[in-house]
């Protein structure tokens, strides 16, 4: 073989090894481009997941408890109000107030004092789905109870270790319970522990401030001449501290004040009863539209209360018809009568506007 052919082999042998590099660094180069692309084409698509936000004070499918607390002023301080959910002021005789608080999915050490149980205060353990709970009642509340088929947790009833009564306060002011308790009495009893019933109050997750509202910095009702209820808006914490009888209200264990997150007000007027006993025992005109309050962070809104029957949900609507949104958190709910003269205080460059609200409209 002549020096020429051997040269043009070599030639020929150096270009296919240069030929077969470039194409080997094509391919590489290609399949990293395409990684490449690739990776940028997930992060694109790939989806951005956002934490979802839930509803606390109302959370879970625990079963409501209610219990009634006593409101006279020898009970006072109360235990257990700050970790109930809803609580509901309504008048009872004598022009005193009871409540009622409910509580759901947490432990609660002590609650009380318990006290009897009134008819129209039902109406409200159903419309939460509630397991009632009282220390006696009255023959209304005995009658109603029976005609519902109530799951109820009656103090007179249990067999003493569900309540105890406590030293430092006298008698009948001085009857205690516990969560503890209270849901393993309703498991004796095989009362249906769970529950799907939504929440009476349409909750949000995101911070309600009523711009369209009055300001509300103090907040007066006069349930009676003896009961007149004050809130007063903690702006740093965003809620409002509760006074009676021109005190604080505390809890009993803890000394903290008893504070809401919102406050309902509903006017319907009560009436006095005509029975037996004579003792001045109250009726509720609460079937109907009523005019109310939302309050909260320092504002209100003027509202309508709707309830068709006593086992029916309250609906709260604004004045074009919507339902209220309510801030995540406590809420005490002030059924007051008609004439009740409700004053909402405001910041002082909006006194002339909010100083004094007329609810006689």
């Amino acid at each position: 073989m002549g020096r020429g052919v051997k040269a043009l082999i070599a030639i020929l042998v150096i270009l296919i090894i240069v030929a077969g590099g470039i194409l080997a660094y094509k391919i590489i180069q290609e399949r990293n481009s395409k990684e490449t692309s690739q990776e940028e084409s997930n992060e694109i698509i790939a989806p951005q997941i956002e934490e979802v936000k839930q509803v606390q004070i109302f959370n879970g499918n625990d079963r409501p408890i209610a219990v009634m607390i006593d409101n006279h002023s020898g009970a006072w301080p109360q235990a257990g109000l700050n970790q109930a959910y809803m609580v509901y002021e309504i008048i009872v005789e004598g022009g005193e107030t009871r409540l009622m608080a409910l509580f759901k999915g947490v432990d609660v050490d002590k609650i009380g004092p318990v006290r009897s149980a009134r008819h129209y205060f039902i109406d409200y353990a159903m419309e939460n789905d509630a397991i009632y709970t009282h220390f006696g009642e009255s023959p209304q509340a005995d009658s109603d109870i029976k005609r519902y088929s109530i799951d109820e947790i009656d103090g007179i009833a249990e067999d003493g270790t569900t309540f105890w009564r406590v030293k430092d306060k006298a008698a009948p002011h001085n009857a205690v319970t516990s969560m503890e308790k209270l849901k393993q009495s309703a498991k004796n009893k095989k009362y249906q522990m769970t529950s799907n019933k939504e929440s009476v109050l349409n909750y949000t997750t995101d911070e309600i401030n009523l711009e369209e509202g009055q300001s509300a910095i103090t907040v007066t009702i006069p349930h009676s001449q003896l009961q007149t209820v004050r809130y007063e808006y903690d702006e740093e914490n965003k809620v409002y501290k509760r006074y009676a009888r021109n005190k604080a209200q505390t809890d009993w264990d803890t000394g903290d004040v008893v504070t809401t997150k919102n406050i309902i007000i509903t006017f319907c007027d009560n009436y006095t009863l005509t029975d037996k006993e004579n003792k001045g025992r109250q009726g509720l005109k609460n079937i109907g539209t009523f005019d109310g309050y939302y309050i909260t962070n320092g504002r209100a809104i003027k509202i309508k209360c709707i309830k068709s029957a006593r086992d029916e949900q309250t609906v709260y609507q604004t004045l074009d018809g919507n339902e209220i949104e309510v801030n995540d958190g406590n809420t005490f709910v002030n059924i007051c009568p008609i004439s009740a003269d409700v004053t909402i205080e405001g910041l002082e460059e909006e006194q002339t506007q909010t100083n004094t609200v007329s609810t006689n409209n």
